[in-house]
């Protein structure tokens, strides 16, 4: 096997290796030169790291409150919606005593079925002239406090006002009101709808 000479970059390239190492061991160090002699570069001192500043653990972190808000039950959140609807008929619908001119029962269904009976069936209330009507979800099983895992519960309670302010329907809607009593109380909602055009 023949020994090629180095090219000259390549001599500076190792120059530029060696000046960066350390030897293992001070005695008896191994020759690991090129086989081309070459002067010896010096030392250069190790710069003193900057000094570390104090600090405190999270110092940097944004502020957080003390405690977090606690989400709001479906019939307070609706409460807290903008009333787009006659005040006087508003009042009387709270109290029951708007008569719902067509009903809907949701509760016992799965999501995926829920969603398109509801959706058809608000679409269809607005074509045929209806204002007001009845949409029955449930009130959920109750909450079982021996249970080890946490359980949803009321799913279509809460998601049913979330799908009323969606397309396709979100342009039929008026008003989302929780029930009266007479009428399913908590596990039912008044949906207002808007004149057909």
């Amino acid at each position: 096997m023949t020994r090629r000479r180095l090219r000259p970059d390549e001599i500076e390239l190792w120059q530029q290796i060696a000046r960066s190492t350390d030897p293992l061991h001070k005695r008896g160090r191994h020759r690991s030169d090129p086989p081309q002699k070459q002067a010896r570069a010096e030392p250069q001192a190790k710069a003193d790291p900057a000094p570390v500043q104090p600090f405190t653990l999270g110092q940097a972190a944004p502020a957080r409150h003390a405690t977090q808000p606690m989400p709001q039950p479906t019939g307070k959140w609706l409460e807290a919606q903008p009333k787009r609807m006659d005040s006087k008929a508003y009042t009387r619908l709270k109290r029951g005593k708007l008569a719902p001119e067509a009903r809907i029962d949701l509760h016992g269904l799965t999501l995926d079925e829920a969603h398109p009976r509801l959706i058809s069936f608000i679409l269809r209330g607005q074509s045929r002239g209806l204002r007001l009507v009845l949409v029955i979800t449930g009130k959920g099983r109750r909450e079982d406090p021996y249970e080890p895992m946490p359980d949803r519960r009321g799913v279509l309670k809460r998601q049913v006002p979330l799908w009323l302010g969606q397309a396709p329907v979100a342009q039929a809607v008026l008003q989302i009101a929780p029930a009266h009593i007479r009428h399913g109380g908590e596990g039912a909602y008044y949906v207002y709808l808007k004149k057909r055009r």
